[in-house]
């Protein structure tokens, strides 16, 4: 799957579950979510093991777009990070490219370093907190802009606030506090793509697909987000079938740039 393919994956998906559960089964929780019809998933540096939960996944289904998150992109603020915490760090960029990373997300910006590495080979997401930092880190690579932490910068607020000054052109993507009664704001701000984390579905519901490992109960949780968000997306762009539309024609209907450039 290359860059242009992933990222028409995640704009057909509309949706990045961040999978941050280390007592779910990182295979079974993929294939709940293509049960409901998502072909991707951000699996973040914090759960135990990362690279080699992210190798198994790429390993097992192939075809199915593993990112990965809570990536540092600064080697001095890892190398700190990783002597502090020796039995549990933290992989590098280039570490999870080698485990087979289908896209590249961070809670904070990348480095110019890895935007020279990687840029145009490989989607990258950076956090961002700013119109600035959006614009920054567009103009050096990015192809999608985290919005991180979205529930504290102002949610679907901010999003619309910011969204004259990148001139309705970088895709945003909010991720914390995202749910399903947001999400019908974030869409009409003109998100095309929402990640969110298990925290999504209701605790006693997340309790007992962990506790039970019920991936059949996983899957129709996750369907109802998707439908919700392919309802939402459909009735603001009825001119576009997301699941069959190309990156050129998601991006001529909707004016969003996804700085593929010459490929």
């Amino acid at each position: 799957m290359d860059i242009k393919n992933t990222i028409e994956t995640l704009l057909k998906d509309g949706f990045i579950l961040v999978f941050n559960q280390n007592k779910l089964d990182i295979v079974k929780t993929a294939q709940a979510l293509i049960k409901a019809g998502i072909n991707n998933m951000e699996v973040t540096c914090r759960i135990n093991q990362p690279l080699e939960k992210l190798s198994r996944l790429r390993k097992e289904l192939p075809d199915f777009a593993a990112g990965t998150a809570s990536l540092i992109d600064f080697p001095d603020m890892l190398d700190i990070y990783n002597k502090a915490n020796p039995n549990d760090p933290l992989p590098s960029v280039d570490q999870v490219v080698d485990a087979g990373a289908s896209y590249l997300v961070s809670a904070v910006n990348f480095s110019d370093d890895g935007y020279k590495k990687y840029a145009g080979k490989i989607p990258i997401i950076p956090g961002c907190g700013t119109a600035t930092e959006v614009v920054s880190q567009y103009s050096k690579g990015a192809n999608l802009c985290k919005v991180f932490p979205a529930k504290q910068l102002g949610g679907p607020a901010f999003v619309k606030a910011i969204d004259p000054a990148i001139h309705k052109t970088i895709s945003l993507v909010p991720t914390g506090g995202t749910n399903a009664e947001n999400i019908p704001d974030y869409i009409d701000a003109g998100v095309l793509v929402l990640g969110g984390s298990l925290s999504m579905i209701e605790k006693a519901t997340l309790k007992k697909i962990v506790d039970e490992q019920d991936y059949e109960l996983l899957a129709r949780e996750l369907t109802a987000i998707k439908h919700l968000i392919d309802n939402l997306r459909r009735e603001k762009y009825p001119d576009i079938d997301f699941a069959k539309a190309t990156l050129e024609e998601i991006s001529q209907t909707t004016g969003r740039n996804f700085n593929l450039k010459g490929n």
